[in-house]
């Protein structure tokens, strides 16, 4: 048998354990922003100038062509290049949390840093093709000089959640839909959970929110901003469709312990209004912030709310700047600031 990297000691650390650098893959499948691509990049830009406030940015890009458009919009928004390194590795999205290496620690190994390279599906198979994402990870890991592992199942980073203790989160919605792997039950993809993410608890909470189109990913619904408190969004519009989707997983939240029976602190944070696009409900969820060494960058979307939200992440983060950041043309992707990016952590 060949130990997993739990056996080896090494485990996925919380978001808001320091990082080395952020990865990124930039933006350019037009499909994803049908009509709008363009209007992403002056906000996508402001994220990585927030970022290279606090540590390095890495981004896959296809060719130096692309490179080289990147630049140019980085240098517009005035990022400070120093702290911006490309990498050609040609990807089919830019939704790197989900196609993106899952970097694990052990500080005491000889070798500190491993990548494990879950396979990827483009959230059961929705938008192929999505053989370049899927080998994104292997790819960063020869070019890091980092071990590689590979389960041979489907998960993605934005469907799990870490307290950094031992403790992952994810959903029903997500992690148990037949898309994904039909071949394995709850218990058997815990198995894999606590092996390759190096966790000894999976909690799970039931719901995503509508529009969705992962299923329900937990990095719209709940996150841990310390080891024993999670942040959660509801929906205050009785009737509104994520009333009652959001009621359900903040009951099962409040019956949750974690290994030593301790409750789960719960800091209950709004959702934005409903906001449509051609006929289409759009995924906005404040929780879909991003937790950076020296801020949290949190989604805006032109709402009464977003002032709100804003307060009540930053009360959660001491020590860190809360920066809103309008997601308005982002989420017509379907996704925002955490969707886009995943961390590389400092050991």
């Amino acid at each position: 048998m060949i130990p997993t990297p739990k056996d080896l000691g090494y485990y996925f650390p919380a978001e808001f354990a320091p990082h080395r650098a952020t990865w990124l893959s930039w933006p350019h499948k037009e499909a994803s922003w049908p009509g709008k691509i363009h209007t992403v990049f002056a906000p996508y830009s402001q994220f990585i100038k927030e970022l290279t406030k606090g540590e390095d940015v890495c981004i896959n890009v296809a060719d130096h062509a692309m490179q080289q458009f990147a630049t140019g919009h980085l240098t517009a928004a005035g990022v400070d290049l120093s702290k911006v390194h490309f990498y050609l590795h040609p990807t089919n999205d830019a939704w790197c949390r989900d196609h993106g290496p899952a970097f694990l620690i052990n500080p005491d190994a000889e070798q500190k840093k491993v990548i494990v390279d879950w396979n990827y599906n483009a959230w059961g198979n929705k938008y192929p093709p999505y053989d370049l994402d899927d080998v994104i990870p292997t790819l960063i890991g020869e070019k890091l000089g980092l071990p590689v592992y590979n389960p041979g199942i489907i998960m993605e980073g934005g469907s799990v959640e870490f307290n950094g203790k031992g403790t992952l989160m994810t959903s029903t919605a997500c992690l148990l839909n037949p898309n994904r792997n039909p071949h394995l039950n709850q218990s058997q993809i815990e198995e894999y959970l606590y092996n390759y993410y190096g966790v000894e608890q999976v909690l799970w909470v039931d719901e995503g929110i509508v529009g969705d189109d992962t299923d329900g990913h937990i990095d719209d619904t709940v996150r841990f901003v310390n080891a024993d408190t999670v942040i959660t969004v509801i929906e205050e519009n009785k009737n509104d469709e994520n009333y009652g989707l959001l009621q359900h997983n903040l009951k099962q939240l409040k019956a949750m312990r974690l290994p030593d029976g301790r409750q789960l602190n719960i800091v209950e944070l709004p959702m934005p209004e409903e906001l449509i696009y051609e006929d289409q409900r759009l995924p906005c969820s404040y929780a879909n912030f991003y937790i950076a060494n020296r801020s949290v960058i949190v989604p805006t979307f032109r709402s009464p709310r977003d002032q709100q939200a804003l307060d009540i992440i930053g009360a959660c983060f001491p020590g860190r700047d809360v920066v809103g950041i309008d997601s308005t043309d982002i989420i017509w992707g379907l996704g925002s600031f955490h969707c886009l990016s995943q961390q590389e952590p400092a050991v």
